[in-house]
Formats: C-alpha cells, sequence, structure tokens
C-alpha cells in the first residue's frame, strides 16, 4: 500500500509558489519589454527537459485528476506516446555518436537543440494542465543558471551576458531531490536510488507509479 504522500506534495507546491514568485518579481522589476511571456506564446513548451521523482508523480496525479476518462485524455496520451518513441530514437542515435567518439560537449549541444512539442500543449497553443505545469515552465522566460552556465529565453529582451536578476537553478534542483529522497523513504522502497530517476513529461504522464514502480515490499517472483 503508497502510504499519505500529501506532506511532500505540500511541500512541493510552497516551493512552486515561491517559483512563482521569484518569477513576478523578476516580471515587476524588468518589465514586459523583457519578461516577454504571453499568452499563446509556446517557446518553452518544445524545450527538452527532464522531472524529478517528486514533480513526475505530482503532474501524474494531477493529470489524472483533470482527465480521469474521455477523448481529451486519450489524445494527450497518444501524444505523450508519440513523444516518448521520438526521444527513445534520439537517445539511441546520440548514444551511437557517444561510441564513434564524439566528443560530448557535442552531443550535449546537439541534445539542446532538439525540439518537441509538449504533449501537454493543445491545439489552441494552451496548455491543457497549465496550472500544474513543472517548475521548468514556470521559470522559463526569465534568467537563470545553473551549474555555472546562464541562459536566457531566446525570444526575451534579455541580452545574453547582460546583468540581471538572475535565478539560481541548483538550489531548486536541490530542493527538488530531497523531496524525492523524502519519497523514497516515506514508501520504504527497496530500490535505494529510487530518488535519483529522472524522466521526461511524456513518460511521467504514461507511468503507473504503483507499488511496483515504487518498489514498495518484496519483489515479485517471477514464473
Amino acid at each position: 500500500m503508497i502510504p499519505d504522500l500529501s506532506p511532500i506534495f505540500t511541500a512541493y507546491e510552497k516551493l512552486r509558489d515561491q517559483v512563482d514568485g521569484i518569477f513576478a518579481q523578476v516580471l515587476a522589476s524588468q518589465g514586459p519589454e523583457r519578461v516577454t511571456c504571453r499568452k499563446g506564446c509556446s517557446d518553452c513548451c518544445h524545450a527538452l527537459f527532464d522531472l524529478t521523482l517528486v514533480e513526475a508523480m505530482y503532474l501524474n496525479r494531477a493529470f489524472g485528476k483533470a482527465y480521469g476518462f474521455g477523448p481529451e485524455r486519450s489524445a494527450i496520451l497518444e501524444r505523450a506516446s508519440e513523444v516518448d518513441r521520438r526521444l527513445a530514437r534520439l537517445k539511441r542515435d546520440l548514444f551511437r555518436e557517444e561510441k564513434k567518439g564524439i566528443a560530448p560537449e557535442s552531443i550535449m549541444k546537439e541534445a539542446a537543440g532538439e525540439r518537441m512539442r509538449c504533449p501537454l500543449l493543445g491545439d489552441d497553443g494552451l496548455c491543457a494542465l497549465y496550472e500544474a505545469r513543472p517548475l521548468t515552465c514556470r521559470i522559463y522566460g526569465i534568467p537563470t543558471v545553473i551549474a555555472g552556465q546562464g541562459h536566457v529565453c531566446g525570444l526575451s529582451g534579455f541580452d545574453r551576458g547582460g546583468q540581471y536578476p538572475t535565478v539560481k537553478l541548483d538550489k531548486i534542483h536541490a530542493a527538488l531531490d530531497d523531496m524525492s529522497l523524502a519519497i523514497e523513504r516515506g514508501v520504504k522502497s527497496r530500490f535505494d536510488k529510487l530518488h535519483e530517476v529522472y524522466m521526461p513529461l511524456s513518460m511521467a504522464l504514461l507511468t503507473d507509479f504503483d507499488e511496483q514502480f515504487l518498489g514498495i515490499g518484496p519483489a515479485r517472483k517471477e514464473d
């Protein structure tokens, strides 16, 4: 039986609210001429990134509540399956390049340039799960830095290398990792690396985060 994880998800929601607050502060200080995010802009909805365990489970739960059944759910899951297949092919191709001896920096740059439409992006250009969208989506559009590397949205009014209020993503990611570890410990998982699980949004929608996935109880015996 999966124990009550709501306190962890509540902590995640508090972090989410803090991130929204940071975005609002940067928007207020820099103005819409630099923070150009607007309804209908979906540039960030084509970026590739992985979710931590806590975010993947939170998104999956929110999706289940919003789309329990019906054609909309089926359409989103079909898009998620297609994205997952494309990602599998991309990872296979990048692995082959690595085996050929191509520099990791070149491979990472190539991967960063890949664009795939998020399965939650509707034909109207809007997110089908906007209120529960991941933190990466919420912070996109303002300057960020991770592992010493700065990033700005190419459609924003921020100049690369300019001096602006910058969000340190390392701290946010560390908080998410701590929450994922809390899930591993909370469910008493037999998988000691469960908290290190990362997955694309498409897989988060498709995954059944059940007792078997979480490693609750003894391993099942194969027939």
